[in-house]
């Protein structure tokens, strides 16, 4: 008869299970990866905006809300913004992402960028 045995039928099952067991952590952490390369992009975007806002009302925002910006809707539950404005002299501030959730697994969890063009930790970005 042809067709396939149970055998057969176990071993090929059991080697997918394997082949998945072995590609999700890879899956998972390019997914973190990658919201973390628009973490990055986002925090870009939001210093631009604050040397914009310095140009225009001689201080930096205190907020991103402040700047009339919003995080994109892929970094939700991700990723929380925030800024510190410090009025100086000479005036600063710095923007930082915080991961929550899954994103905390991330191997870096928390990115920063400073008015110097400092970028935290370095081996991240």
């Amino acid at each position: 008869m042809p067709g396939f045995t149970l055998i057969e039928l176990v071993i090929a099952v059991a080697i997918v299970g394997i082949l998945a067991a072995l590609a999700l952590p890879s899956y998972a952490a390019q997914l973190r990866r990658s919201a973390r390369a628009d973490a990055q992009s986002f925090l870009t975007d939001i210093a631009g905006r604050q040397q914009q806002h310095l140009v225009d009302k001689r201080a930096y925002a205190a907020s991103v809300a402040a700047l009339n910006m919003s995080a994109p809707a892929s970094l939700s539950g991700k990723f929380v913004f925030t800024v510190a404005a410090n009025d100086g002299p000479p005036p600063a501030f710095t923007v930082t992402a915080q991961a929550v959730g899954d994103q905390l697994k991330d191997k870096c969890p928390t990115l920063s960028l400073e008015s110097a063009g400092n970028r935290v930790p370095a081996g991240c970005w």
